[in-house]
C-alpha cells in the first residue's frame, strides 16, 4: 500500500509499504476513500515539531469498511464510514461524560494519506453512513472528521449563544468551519479574521457579517470598534500562537469565553489580565464522536455544508505539491483521492 511519509523539514514522500492487518479484535481496516491534509500536518511539515523521519503522517479520512476485527460488531465489510482523527471506545467513564478526545482507551488515525488506514477502538469510533454516498458528498462529509468537529467544539466551548456576537481568529479551514458553526448555533453577528481574500470569501459564504484584516492589538481595537467598545460575546481561537491567543482575548467583552482548538505552540496566558476582566478559556482537542452524528444529520439535510474550505483536490501521489501549496498559502486545504 501507498502511504504518505515525512522525512525532515518540507521533505513529504509517498512511498509503498507493507499492507496493514488487524493488530486487535476490535480494529478496522479502512480502505480510504478520499483523506486529506490538516493544517496541523504543518507543524512538523515546517520543523516546529519534532520529526522522526519515515514516520506516516494524515488523520482525516472517509472510506470503506475492508476488514473488522473478531470483536467489531456494529461494522463489517463493504460499509462507508468517517473516521473521527481521535479514536475512543465511547464507553469509558470519560467518554460517556462526553469528552471522547481523553477516552482512556484513546488512540489516533497516523497515516490517513495512504490507501488503507487502521482505526482502533472502531465500534466505538466510526461512524456509517446509509449507503454510499454520492461523490460530491464526500468532501463534507470528509470535512466532519475532523475540521468541521473543531470547529464545532471551539463554538461550544466560548459558549456561543444565539443572538451572539462572535469573532473567529484564524482564516484556516478550522477558523471558517467555527465561523459556520457559530452561524449555526444563531449568532447574529460573527467576525472574521482574515487579510486573504479568498479565505474572506469563504467565510462570508459561511455566515461571517464583517471581516477584519488587522491583527494583534489592531485587530482587536478593529473588534471594539464593530462592537460598541464592548468586545464579542464569544471568540473562537484557531490557531494555536501566543499572538493569536492574545488577539482572541483581547476581542472577547468581560465576562466573555475563548474556545480555542489551535494546537498551542508557545502560548503563555496573561492569567492576570484574565482575572481582571472575567474572560475565561476553554477548548481543546475536539472530541469528535460526540458531535459527529448530529453534524452528519445536519451535513445529509443541507443544514451545513463545510465543503468549501477544499480549494484543491489532488490525487494522492501529488501529495508533496498538496503540502506547499498550503504551506506557501495557496490552497485553504487539499483534498487527496488515492
Amino acid at each position: 500500500m501507498r502511504v504518505t511519509t515525512l522525512h525532515g523539514t518540507r521533505d513529504i514522500r509517498l512511498e509503498d509499504h507493507p499492507d496493514l492487518t488487524i493488530d486487535a479484535p476490535t480494529d478496522a481496516i479502512v480502505r480510504v476513500v478520499a483523506s486529506c491534509i490538516c493544517g496541523s500536518d504543518l507543524w512538523p511539515y515546517r520543523g516546529e515539531n519534532d520529526i522522526t523521519p519515515g514516520d506516516p503522517i494524515g488523520h482525516e479520512i472517509v472510506g470503506v469498511v475492508e476488514e473488522v476485527g473478531a470483536e467489531v460488531k456494529e461494522f463489517k465489510a463493504g460499509d462507508f464510514v468517517i473516521a473521527p482523527f481521535c479514536h475512543c471506545d465511547n464507553s469509558c467513564p470519560v467518554c460517556l461524560k462526553g469528552m471522547q478526545a481523553a477516552c482512556q482507551n484513546l488512540g489516533f488515525t497516523t497515516g490517513g494519506q495512504a490507501e488503507y488506514a487502521r482505526v482502533n477502538f472502531a465500534d466505538g469510533s466510526l461512524v456509517k453512513t446509509s449507503g454510499t454516498p454520492d461523490a460530491a458528498q464526500i468532501p463534507a462529509l470528509l470535512a466532519l472528521a475532523d475540521v468541521m468537529a473543531t470547529g464545532w467544539h471551539a463554538a461550544v466551548s466560548a459558549r456561543v449563544q444565539k443572538g451572539d456576537t462572535v469573532v473567529v481568529v484564524g482564516d484556516g479551514a478550522v477558523g471558517l468551519c467555527g465561523v459556520l458553526a457559530a452561524r449555526q448555533l444563531g449568532a447574529e453577528q460573527i467576525i472574521a479574521m482574515s487579510r486573504h481574500e479568498p479565505r474572506q470569501a469563504v467565510a462570508r459564504t459561511f455566515g461571517a457579517t464583517g471581516i477584519i484584516a488587522e491583527r494583534g492589538k489592531e485587530g482587536a481595537q478593529a473588534v471594539l470598534e464593530l462592537t460598541n467598545g464592548i468586545g464579542a460575546d464569544a471568540v473562537l481561537e484557531c490557531v494555536g500562537t501566543n499572538d493569536a491567543m492574545r488577539t482572541a482575548l483581547r476581542a472577547a467583552r468581560p465576562g466573555a469565553m475563548v474556545g480555542f482548538v489551535g494546537v498551542p505552540h508557545g502560548v503563555e496566558l496573561p492569567v492576570n489580565a484574565m482575572f481582571g476582566r472575567n474572560v475565561g478559556i476553554a477548548g481543546g482537542m475536539a472530541p469528535v464522536r460526540k458531535y459527529l452524528p448530529d453534524l452528519l444529520e445536519a451535513t445529509l439535510a443541507g443544514d451545513i455544508d463545510p465543503s468549501p474550505v477544499f480549494d484543491l483536490t489532488l490525487p494522492l501521489d501529488q501529495v508533496a505539491e498538496g503540502y506547499r501549496a498550503m504551506d506557501e498559502r495557496r490552497a485553504i486545504k487539499v483534498l487527496l483521492e488515492p
